[in-house]
Parts: structure tokens; C-alpha cells; sequence
């Protein structure tokens, strides 16, 4: 049976990048009945207990070495796994894997990335000369495709398709998992109550933006809406829901634990409404059509909410309370419509997120195909 690797920022317990696992695993083995998968994950035997895969540590350059050497494909991504905002030795790191699976001749299918910024001059040299090495590219936006581009990576196919958590469906994830969790915590769940979700990170040491959003929570709370704060980053995303929860005058939850992708999902779709920094606690909320109201604090959130048909609200770097407000009340005065106009958007993306699947596997036989064909001559 052929054998995929995949290569992410997987088993660090970010429930954004555990999403995108999550859902390309799940579209990979819908698509083809029981295909081989290991995972290049930072804690292996949690990922492979969750999953119910083969995982090696992504440390440990022989683990690597050995998944490589009997695999039929490797895929990188999704994610935003090729950028050197937050340090060059990410970006060494996935162009070394992608590098190492060349060496041994196996082709490689680049999954929904979502590319950049890389700005560095020897980054952006590294992506030229690795990066047009590989077999197959799909990313998860048009700005993806053009920062490529921009860096003459310019021989593999490039393709635009969705992230993988947009594969997801609303039918499959189970409103009453997350329901049970907000019952435990004590919040009052009657029909009149409404609830408003909140993923929020830390950025750069800054507070601006933290009090901005305390002040439009407190509306809200003032108005009837229950806050709660979800951890997409445990624990992580916990000091700074707290922080912001501190500086309310009104009551919020703050939800404190570690949560799966099944957990998260069924949660967000408990919410009428989500406040959102994390992109994939954006991508959830829409997924579940749940309007999302973004603060970008990179450019892959704005890349998102442009494929809604919207923009973001405002941004970490100058938040402003009056055009986050308006775009929470927007969705407040007409939540039908929202969703609809959410449920329109999504649709395309789903189908674009799934056929990416299609495309991995089609390159993996493809390359089986050459191979039969070779050693037919042997």
C-alpha cells in the first residue's frame, strides 16, 4: 500500500495547525481506503494516538531520514509554513525536509500553503532554489501564488485551491460536544442568551489592541451577549484571555483547558458571532457559519477575510474601536443574512479545500506509475 509523509507544525499543541492536520488526513482517507500515513510531529506518540497514525519525531534527522526513505509522496503544509517572520530557522527547517525527500527521489505535492512573507535575502534565495525542485504546488490564496512569483519560483505547476480546514463540513461536527463543555462551566444556554466567542493571541508585546477588545466585550456583555475566550494556543492564548477578561467590567468566560479539533469545532458552533486574531478560529467560525469579525495581525488574515468577500476589522498595529464595533454590529442586525452571506462564500472554498486531496494523490500515482514503468525495463 503507497505511503504518504507529511511535514507541518504539527504535535505543538496549536489547535490551528491541528485543524489543518485534521483535515487533510480526513480528505486524504476518504479518498483512498487504507492508505499509509506517518506525521513529522514534535510529540509523535500523542499525534499518533489522536490520529491513528505512524508519527516520528521531526527532531531527529534519522526518524526523518527513515519515513523518507519508503515513502511514495511527501506533502508539506498546509499552513503557513515557508516564512522567516518569525525567524530564519522555520523556514531552514521545512525547505531542509523538502530538500532531504529530493535527495531520495520522492516526489514532492506542497498542500493549501499559504506562502510568505519571506524577506530575507537568503530566505528568498533558498525558496529559488528548493522550492522549484518540487513536483506540485497548491496554495491557499492568490497573494500566495504572487509572492511565488515574486521570487521566481517559476517551474513547478502552482495552483490556488482553499486551506484545509475550509474542507471541512458543518453536517459532520457535533454542536452538542461543545455545547456540554459551556454547560459544565455554568453559562445559562437558554435560547434567548446569546453567545459571542473570542480568539485572541500576544503580538509583539502589544496593549493597544488588548483594550480595545475589553471595551467591546463589555458591550456586548452589556447588550446581552455572553463572552466566552477560546484557547486555540493552549496554553498559550490562556494569559492574554485572561488579561482581556481582567480589564472588563462585565462578566466573560475564559475557557481553560486544552480542547481538541472535535472540541473547538463543536464550540464555535455553539457562538453567534466570533471576535478573532487566530486565523483558523476564523476559518472554524466560518466553516460552522458562524460570522467571523477579524483583527489581523498578519497578512494571512486579511488574505482570508478578502476570500469572504470582506476585510478586517481593524489590526493590532492601530486598533480602532469604532470600525470593530461597526463590523459587530453589522452581524448583530442582520445574523440571517450574515450567515447567508457566509454559507454563499464558503461553499466554493470547501470544494476547492477537498480537491486538493485529489490533486496529492494524483501526483503520488503519477510517480508510482513512472516507477512501474522503470522497473519494467529492469
Amino acid at each position: 500500500m503507497a505511503k504518504v509523509v507529511l511535514s507541518g507544525y504539527y504535535g505543538f499543541e496549536n489547535l490551528g495547525d491541528e485543524a489543518v492536520l485534521f483535515s487533510i488526513l480526513k480528505t486524504l482517507r476518504d479518498l483512498r481506503i487504507g492508505l499509509r500515513i506517518e506525521v513529522l510531529s514534535n510529540h509523535p506518540e500523542q499525534t499518533a494516538e489522536i490520529y491513528k497514525v505512524t508519527a516520528s519525531n521531526r527532531w531527529k534527522l534519522r526518524n526523518i531520514y527513515r519515513a523518507l526513505r519508503d515513502a511514495d509522496l511527501l506533502i508539506s503544509g498546509g499552513g503557513s509554513l515557508l516564512q522567516d517572520v518569525t525567524g530564519i530557522k522555520s523556514l531552514l527547517y521545512y525547505l531542509g525536509v523538502i530538500g532531504l525527500a529530493r535527495i531520495l527521489r520522492k516526489p514532492v505535492f506542497f498542500y493549501a500553503q499559504g506562502i510568505g512573507p519571506v524577506n530575507s535575502r537568503l530566505g528568498r534565495l533558498l525558496m529559488r532554489l528548493v522550492v522549484n525542485k518540487v513536483d506540485y504546488i497548491t496554495v491557499r490564496d492568490e497573494s500566495s501564488m504572487e509572492d511565488l512569483r515574486n521570487m521566481q519560483v517559476i517551474k513547478p505547476p502552482v495552483e490556488v485551491t482553499a486551506d484545509p480546514v475550509l474542507g471541512l463540513e458543518q453536517k459532520f461536527v457535533d454542536e452538542s460536544v461543545g455545547r456540554k463543555i459551556l454547560e459544565e462551566t455554568g453559562m445559562d444556554l437558554s435560547i434567548e442568551k446569546r453567545l459571542v466567542g473570542v480568539s485572541v493571541r500576544e503580538w509583539k508585546g502589544l496593549s493597544r489592541y488588548k483594550e480595545v477588545l475589553a471595551e467591546i466585550c463589555n458591550k456586548l456583555s452589556r447588550i446581552g451577549y455572553q463572552v466566552v475566550f477560546l484557547p486555540m494556543h493552549y496554553p498559550d492564548d490562556l494569559e492574554i484571555s485572561r488579561e482581556i477578561a481582567e480589564k472588563m467590567d462585565q462578566p466573560a468566560v475564559v475557557l481553560d483547558r486544552q480542547y481538541s479539533v472535535v472540541e473547538m469545532a463543536g464550540l464555535i458552533a455553539n457562538m453567534d458571532l466570533l471576535i478573532g486574531m487566530r486565523l483558523h478560529a476564523l476559518i472554524l467560525a466560518a466553516v460552522m457559519h458562524v460570522p467571523p469579525v477579524a483583527l489581523s495581525y498578519d497578512p494571512k488574515i486579511d488574505r482570508f477575510m478578502g476570500l469572504l468577500g470582506k476585510e478586517a476589522a481593524s489590526d493590532v498595529l492601530e486598533p480602532d474601536y469604532e470600525k470593530l464595533w461597526c463590523a459587530v454590529e453589522e452581524i448583530l442586525c442582520e445574523p440571517w443574512l450574515a450567515q447567508e452571506d457566509l454559507a454563499q462564500a464558503v461553499e466554493p472554498l470547501r470544494r476547492k479545500a477537498q480537491s486538493t486531496a485529489n490533486l496529492a494523490l494524483q501526483r503520488m500515482d503519477k510517480a508510482l506509475h513512472k516507477q512501474g514503468i522503470a522497473a519494467s525495463y529492469l
